[in-house]
């Protein structure tokens, strides 16, 4: 991908375990793997929209046409950016960050998933300081919202550990019943204190005017 066409192409985020970046075709052929490979427990669903119930083909041509069609919607009031997460230079999972009318708002959401076989490594607190750092320090954020439902521990776990204080709970409907959701929330001044000197963010600078 030619980043002087499309400058998000040479996005990097590191940490002392990870690399998050941008992902070309074949990054979401890699994920689309991944995803069909399995994420969860088949009798959990973490997700809003439980994409992982699809057949393996299925699933697999949803992730890359999922990510295609949120590519080409990025606007500078609604973007996402769905970043491929690789420990040892391999792809392991995805971590997104997505906001609208951050300009005015500057306020970020994330969500995210890992295979299986990488979870329980501390990758999942890892690439959520990855994109915190990207948007506190990087694009000056205000706050960063998440959510989990309250049987997912794990994911209520990330958020706590990296500073998140719970924010409300609602009651969304999962897969035809109702499922109680937790909000998180983490602002400026509490993720200041936690900031880390061991993040990298390069190729940002171009990236901007199509963000803030």
């Amino acid at each position: 991908m030619d980043a002087t066409i499309w400058p998000f192409a040479a996005l990097r985020i590191r940490t002392p375990l990870l690399e998050l970046r941008y992902p070309d075709d074949d990054d979401l052929v890699a994920l689309a793997h991944l995803a069909a490979e399995g994420i969860h427990d088949p009798g959990a669903m973490p997700f809003f929209v439980p994409w992982t119930r699809a057949e393996p083909a299925d699933l697999e041509r949803n992730v890359l046409q999922f990510n295609w069609g949120r590519r080409a919607a990025l606007t500078h009031d609604d973007w996402s950016l769905p970043l491929v997460v690789c420990a040892d230079g391999a792809p392991v999972g995805m971590q997104d960050l997505f906001a609208k009318q951050f300009a005015v708002r500057r306020t970020v959401e994330s969500g995210s998933w890992l295979v299986r076989r990488a979870q329980g490594k501390g990758f999942g607190t890892e690439m959520r300081a990855a994109v915190l750092h990207l948007a506190f320090a990087g694009l000056r954020a205000k706050e960063a919202h998440s959510g989990s439902f309250v049987d997912n521990p794990a994911s209520a776990a990330v958020s706590r550990r990296n500073g998140y204080e719970p924010n409300g709970e609602e009651i969304r409907e999962r897969e035809g019943a109702p499922a109680r959701l937790q909000r998180w929330v983490l602002t400026r001044a509490r993720w200041e204190p936690r900031r880390r000197d061991d993040i990298t963010v390069d190729g940002l600078d171009s990236c901007l005017p199509l963000l803030v």
